[in-house]
């Protein structure tokens, strides 16, 4: 693992992810491509969900306290129960920049040979540091390509009539 430059990417991808919403109208922020799937806004609070309490959470109790039990998260849960489609855009983007950076710092003076620490996990088996670490990458990765679609079938349904499928 490259663990360094990965740590690099964190920083990019977070930098994406927070840009993705500056600017964008509070209609389009709450606005849902179909009722089971999230707005932007409720995508930028999972983010911040995550941010404070799965990944950053429980790469650090891997490293520190492996034996310890990881406590309880509902990501989807959060969603609902936290009204994130109710919550203010601007407010959302800064706990995520702040709890991203904040983050970032303590990976930056992380020794790479924590990444090998296990925890055993009662669903999950033996799961190393390193792998909590690149699915944390993977995540911010994945929640991207989830703000592009969510934009593109935006741009679908304001474009009707027209066709957009001369882009690709």
């Amino acid at each position: 693992m490259d663990f360094h430059e990965l740590v690099d990417g964190l920083e990019r991808s977070g930098a994406l992810l927070a840009g993705a919403f500056e600017g964008v109208t509070d209609e389009a922020m709450r606005w849902k491509p179909a009722p089971e799937r999230w707005s932007l806004l409720e995508i930028l609070g999972h983010l911040c969900d995550e941010e404070a309490a799965d990944f950053s959470v429980r790469l650090r109790l891997i490293v520190e306290s492996p034996e310890a039990d990881w406590p309880p998260i509902d990501p989807e849960g959060w969603v609902r129960e936290r009204q994130h489609n109710e919550g203010d855009p601007g407010e959302l983007v800064r706990r995520f920049r702040l709890a991203r950076a904040g983050n970032l710092l303590w990976l930056r003076g992380l020794d790479p040979a924590a990444l090998e620490t296990v925890h055993t996990h009662p669903r999950f088996g033996s799961m190393r540091a390193g792998d909590m670490f690149a699915a944390w990458c993977a995540h911010d990765l994945l929640h991207l390509a989830q703000v592009a679609r969510t934009n593109l079938d935006r741009v679908r349904k304001l474009g009707k009539p027209y066709d957009t499928g001369y882009a690709g």
